[in-house]
């Protein structure tokens, strides 16, 4: 078994004990290559009540490159395109194979609660921030959420 598919089934086995209520992590039916997260936005943002859908591909060298990360749920950051792809670190640069899907996932909800406008791969969304307009970025963050998100319901 390849290196990749074991790691991978480490991960698969601890995000199943895992009780994390923000991240559900789970692999495609068929090909432990391509996961999905439903991460709950966090609280006291925009994001909050709405579960956004997060596609996850992993190559065959993984864990020594990073997987590439993509929201399915269009969403208005300035760290995610139009094409919702998504700018974080840990993703990039700073990827390691320490890190693992689910940290991936938390770095997500990272970035949900602290955009960086000054690195925006939407600059519509990085210009409001750096206008220093958090109530028009809020509310077009909300509206984004409101039209695209799945509100959770926690009951």
């Amino acid at each position: 078994m390849s290196a990749c598919k074991s790691r991978l089934i480490i991960e698969l086995k601890d995000s199943s004990r895992n009780k994390d209520t923000d991240i559900k992590l789970f692999p495609s039916e068929n090909d432990l290559m391509y996961w999905n997260a439903e991460i709950a936005g966090p609280n006291e943002t925009p994001y909050e009540g709405f579960i956004f859908k997060v596609a996850i591909t992993v190559s065959p060298q993984y864990p020594i490159l990073p997987p590439s990360v993509k929201f399915v749920t269009p969403i208005f950051h300035p760290n995610v395109n139009f094409l919702t792809e998504i700018c974080i670190d840990i993703i990039k640069d700073n990827w390691t194979p320490a890190w693992t899907l689910h940290a991936v996932c938390r770095a997500i909800i990272s970035i949900l609660c602290e955009p960086n406008p000054n690195s925006p791969l939407n600059c519509d969304a990085g210009n409001i921030l750096r206008c220093g307009d958090k109530k028009g970025f809020n509310n077009m963050a909300r509206m984004y959420s409101l039209e695209y998100a799945r509100e959770y319901n926690c009951e």
